[in-house]
């Protein structure tokens, strides 16, 4: 499989931009791309998705276990021409000291060959010392070309590949200039994802013709083509076998939510569950359910038609008073919560969350997060049982009833309190904390167990009342 990592020297070089653009330029020439995101992200998957027409998948050497990101990495790649990897951050930047979960890291366990975007502005012969000091710090790690961006005009550009060609072996595979075609908007989590954009594929079409134009492809498919083959022992499929789905979970997927892991509705999937997408912006009732998965997004955003729908916010909050078996994330807990406030202004929400949500222009939660359940999570490994995910937010949940119990307590992060995430409310789990089921947290087959169970204990009592309606009727 021809493979390529994109990295940076460090962060905010316009690396999502040119992968964006490789992934969009290549696919229109025929080529079909497998994308992939380092580390844990939702938005930047969206764009890619949509510029290869193939779903982004996330490699977190972090959070997942070696065999597990393998297998995440080769299962996906099958139908595919080049997998490319968006690294995040710089190439060597990580948590650990020793790099271990570096993109550089990523790069030497799939033998990534590694195209490096430069932000070039400002530099000329520092460029050289750059370049070489980023080989030199890891031998293992092959920089097979890179691409200087944000260039300033045609002289700038001519005088760093002639440093760039005196000092170093490395090629220069592209050469974009600044260009407001390639800007993308942006606000407080990063990019604006592409679902609440109306000309998203217009844009990304856009920017692979503008990327397309200034970089050598043909190069660029050569350096992927250099990667060496891959082993078969990884090459093997997952045991694991789809169950035939015997439960519906509603998945509320619209403008206001979007951040879900495609591998963790595959999960959903193989464990039983047939998802039914819920538009929680128009749709004024809910369908027949056995249980209910609201993920992250943007729901401060789309405040004011959340709190128009008042039909499907009185038919949610009945339906989680009803105990309906519900998992939410972030930008679910808030859309639960009583109400959100935003810019100095409130909207009603559902109301299954005793408390309420309040935005901060600075981040309250952010990075990995490592929780320990607590002896009231209904669905997972037990009391004591440790579990990794991430958050990002800036919301808070204030004036909490101090009723309410919590599935986590909190030993990195800051999830709810600084010591507590994980509201419970009936059959409700709601948290700021993303899990990922790839990752090792397993909370898909979890939740859908949780889901089949309470289905299955409803039924016989039911049947009983059914009976008793019969039995006084006659």
């Amino acid at each position: 499989m021809d493979r390529l990592l994109v990295s940076a020297a460090h962060k905010s070089s316009g690396k999502t931009t040119v992968t964006l653009g490789l992934a969009a330029a290549l696919t229109a020439r025929g080529c079909t791309v497998q994308p992939y995101k380092k580390g844990p992200d939702y938005i930047d998957p969206m764009w890619l998705g949509r510029a290869a027409g193939r779903p982004c998948l996330n490699l977190d050497p972090y959070l997942m276990e070696d065999a597990a990101l393998e297998r995440t990495f080769v299962q996906a790649t099958r139908g595919a021409d080049l997998a490319l990897v968006e690294g995040n951050k710089g190439l060597y930047d990580g948590l650990a000291l020793d790099g271990s979960n570096s993109n550089a890291a990523l790069a030497r366990r799939l033998d990534l060959p590694v195209l490096l975007v430069i932000d070039a502005r400002g530099m000329t012969r520092g460029i050289a010392p750059l370049i070489l000091g980023y080989q030199a710090f890891d031998r293992q790690v092959r920089i097979g070309g890179v691409v200087l961006n944000r260039l300033g005009g045609s002289r700038h550009e001519a005088k760093l590949r002639a440093v760039i060609e005196h000092y170093t072996d490395v090629p220069v595979l592209g050469a974009v200039a600044e260009d407001p075609r390639l800007a993308m908007t942006e606000r407080h989590l990063g990019l604006m994802p592409c679902a609440e954009v109306d000309d998203a594929q217009l844009r990304v079409q856009s920017i692979g013709r503008v990327i397309g134009a200034q970089v050598d492809l043909d190069r660029i498919r050569s350096l992927a083509a250099s990667a060496g083959p891959w082993p078969e022992a990884a090459c093997a499929p997952s045991p694991a076998r789809a169950r035939r789905p015997d439960l519906r979970i509603g998945i509320a997927r619209d403008r206001a939510f979007g951040f879900y892991y495609p591998d963790d509705l595959a999960a959903l999937e193989a464990a039983g569950a047939e998802l039914v997408p819920i538009d929680t912006l128009r749709d004024a009732h809910l369908p027949a359910l056995d249980g209910l998965f609201i993920g992250g997004g943007f729901p401060e955003a789309c405040m004011d038609a959340l709190e128009a729908n008042a039909a499907l916010r009185g038919a949610l909050r009945d339906a989680i008073a009803g105990g309906l078996p519900t998992y939410a994330e972030c930008g679910g807990l808030m859309v639960l919560s009583r109400s959100i406030t935003w810019r100095g202004r409130t909207a009603r929400m559902v109301g299954a969350i005793p408390g309420d949500t309040v935005m901060h222009e600075r981040p309250v939660g952010r990075g990995y997060v490592h929780l320990q359940e607590t002896g009231a999570m209904p669905w997972g490994g037990g009391d004591g049982a440790l579990v990794r995910g991430h958050e990002f937010h800036h919301s808070s949940l204030d004036n909490l009833d101090p009723s309410v119990g919590f599935a986590y307590r909190v030993r990195r992060g800051h999830g709810i309190d600084g010591q507590h995430d994980g509201v419970l409310v009936h059959n409700l789990l709601a948290s700021y904390a993303h899990l990922r089921t790839g990752a090792g947290a397993h909370w898909a087959p979890r939740f859908v167990d949780f889901v089949r169970s309470q289905r299955d204990r409803r039924a016989p009592a039911a049947m009983q009342t059914a009976q008793a309606m019969v039995a006084c009727g006659a």
